[in-house]
């Protein structure tokens, strides 16, 4: 799945991100990077740039990261590769719309593109992660969490993203306590379907 950003720092003005962070980036295969809220020490949110496929701060090299642009809901609280970031590094992807690929046969895919029937900006919810190259280089990585889909995307993909209300961005932020348990739950706290949001069919493409 991905996802479209646009100008998240000057229209989404309750996200309390810093001032000249905004621009417009298209989370793809052939453009592997997105913008991500994260919280930072001073109590304040930042807009970073993200490398799409989450590399673990053990890895030895940013081939891991090809197999880690997205993470399971219910297992980022035990998987090796998401088990730390969870704990430790939980950020907002704010974004106009994502896409799901229906299979229509063996190599043929319909994308939609799935947005908020009002227009908004949805934050969905990732994790994100520092890893130092042996060239001592930093790379800032981050993946997009999946959920079981609503009634909406079922009938497209049998996942989704998770999207998360405003209401529970400083839990999953880090800024108000939390244990693993309320956090996972956080998947199900947006699953509206056909009443708040709308799917529409894009360019068709074919596998290779």
């Amino acid at each position: 799945m991905s996802s479209t950003l646009g100008g998240a720092a000057t229209r989404w003005a309750d996200a309390r991100v810093a001032p000249g962070s905004s621009g417009y980036w298209t989370a793809c295969r052939s453009s592997p990077k997105f913008a991500a809220i994260i919280a930072i020490s001073t109590g304040s949110r930042t807009l970073d740039m993200m490398r799409w496929g989450l590399v673990p701060y053990w890895a030895k090299d940013l081939k891991i990261g090809f197999s880690t642009i997205n993470a399971m809901a219910e297992t980022i609280d035990t998987k090796p590769v998401f088990r730390e970031a969870f704990r430790r590094h939980r950020c907002l992807v704010p974004v106009d719309n994502f896409y799901g690929w229906k299979k229509l046969g063996s190599k043929e895919k319909q994308p939609y593109a799935i947005a908020l029937k009002t227009g908004g900006i949805m934050a969905l919810a990732g994790l994100w992660e520092n890893w130092k190259s042996p060239a001592e280089e930093w790379v800032r990585s981050s993946t997009i969490i999946t959920t079981t889909p609503n009634a909406l995307c079922a009938e497209i993909h049998d996942r989704m993203l998770v999207i998360l209300p405003p209401q529970v961005w400083p839990v999953w932020l880090g800024e108000e306590p939390a244990d693993a348990e309320r956090l996972k739950a956080l998947r199900t706290v947006s699953r509206c379907g056909n009443d708040c949001m709308a799917g529409e069919p894009a360019r068709r493409q074919r596998e290779e």
